[in-house]
Formats: structure tokens, sequence, C-alpha cells
């Protein structure tokens, strides 16, 4: 049998709180399994939750609290880990911001903007505005930096290899000035050429298609089971039961076959920096 591998709590209070639920848990002679009976979360949730990987949400807690007889411990704890790994970030977004450290391979669609570690701080500054009027300049200005700091995800040679597609009107929406986003797409081309990130465009004219509403992702992992993550505006949510993920998959199969091929756009992506380069630019 594999032995299994430490967790170190002093790694962060994400950490220090799955190593002590995990503690809690065996003290108890407890199972994953026994543990999450009469929940509505699965084994492979509450194991990423110990390893530090995944929030606990707070009614996971509760009845984790209920179950080992801790007194209100993890529940009351929800909190401080959550501020903990929040940062920049949204709290629903925060296990996507762990998931994707260990993700192998990461497949998303954009219908409407182009995805967070892709953008240049002016364009990120126009979205968190637009989602957020009354935010103050520290509080933009964490958010920028938050989004900057996950640009590894596309530019590193070690990070996922990322499959995207993105609707044509992420292209011919000027979200920032023409020479910004002239700018922005530059930046796409460039990254697109010389790292790990594969583009596809679903042209403006391509019809009913699936994910026809929401940003979706799907990430797989060399040493867990793929999950689906969706996103509205305000909220987000991790999908992992293994039909619905599935499901999803073959619907991003059936998506990537509607769009343009890799080459022809990134040719396009191009093509409408060039256009906003020099003006010309199609609403």
């Amino acid at each position: 049998m594999a032995r299994r591998k430490d967790i170190d709590g002093s790694a962060g209070v994400p950490t220090f709180y799955g190593k002590e639920l995990r503690w809690k848990r065996e003290q108890a002679g407890l199972t994953l399994q026994q543990m999450v009976e009469g929940s509505f979360y699965g084994l492979s949730h509450l194991s990423e939750i110990e390893r530090g990987q995944r929030r606990m949400p707070l009614d996971l807690a509760e009845h984790v609290d209920r179950v080992l007889g801790t007194d209100g411990f993890f529940a009351r704890r929800c909190a401080d880990v959550q501020q903990a790994r929040q940062g920049g970030h949204a709290s629903y977004f925060a296990d996507v911001i762990e998931l994707e450290k260990r993700a192998q391979d990461i497949e998303e669609w954009e219908p409407t903007l182009i995805p967070g570690p892709l953008q240049l701080e002016p364009y990120i500054r126009a979205v968190v505005h637009a989602a957020h009027p009354r935010e103050t300049e520290g509080g933009t200005a964490a958010k920028v930096a938050a989004r900057r700091e996950r640009a590894w995800i596309f530019e590193d040679p070690g990070s996922p290899e990322t499959w995207m597609v993105l609707h044509e009107a992420t292209l011919r929406q000027p979200i920032v000035g023409a020479n910004e986003m002239a700018e922005q797409l530059a930046h796409i081309v460039e990254v697109a050429r010389h790292r790990r990130f594969i583009p596809q465009i679903l042209p403006w004219n391509a019809g009913a298609h699936p994910f026809m509403m929401g940003t979706t992702r799907l990430m797989t992992f060399s040493d867990a089971p793929p999950i689906m993550y969706t996103e509205g505006m305000y909220s987000g949510q991790i999908i992992d039961d293994p039909g619905l993920v599935g499901q999803y998959t073959r619907a991003y199969a059936r998506l990537r076959a509607a769009a343009l091929p890799p080459k022809a756009s990134l040719a396009m992506i191009e093509a409408a920096a060039e256009d906003y380069r020099n003006g010309k630019h199609r609403s």
C-alpha cells in the first residue's frame, strides 16, 4: 500500500484546518466515506479539504461538527479559511485558484470576456468597475494584482495545457479604448504563439451551440477525477458529479467542433488587433 502523504499544517490556514479535520476524523475512527454520509458531498470533496486544496462549505462544516461532536469548531473556522484564500478574488473562486495549480489540462469557454489570466491592467480595471462600480482604488488594485498573478497559467512552460474557445464577441466588443484593445489582443496572440495556450474562436454567426450561457471550465488532474466549473456574474459553482462532468465534456467537444481551427482563430485575433490599431474595428 502506498504511503499516505502527510499534510504540512504550517503551509497556511487551509492546510492547518485540513490537517486538524483529518486528525479529528481519524481519532473518531471514521473513514472519509463514513464522514460524508448524510451530507450532500462526496468522498473526494472531503479528501481535498483535508489536504488544504478546497474550501469547506458552511453546511458541510456544520455536518462535520455534528458527526465529530466538535461544538461548532469547524463551522466557526470557515470564515478564517475563506479570508485566508480569497485575496483579490471572489470568495466562490477560492477553490478554483487551488485546483488550477494542480490541473494537468484545462479546457475553457468564454462567451463575453477575455479570460482573467490573459487580461492586462486596463481591461481588468474596466471589468472590475463594470461589475463593482463602487469599488475603492485599493480594492481595484488588489483585484488587478490577483488577476495578473494568475498569468502563469498561460505563460509558464510548466503550466497546464489549455485549450480555450472564445466567442468572436470577445474580440469585437471594445471593453477599453481602441489602442488598449489592440494591445490586449496582441498580448493574447503573443502568449498563444510562445506558450501552451491554444485558442479557438466561435464565429458570431455559428448559430445555436452548446454553452450559450456563462463561463465554463473543465479541469483534469493526474491524481483526481475531472471537475467542471461554471460561473455567472456574482457566483460560481464547482461540479464534480461524474455523470454531469461527462455530459459537459461531450458538450465542450461539440463546441470545439463548431469553432474555427486554431490557426484561423489566431489570424482572426491578429486581424482584430490590427483593426483597433488602425481605427477600423467593427462593432
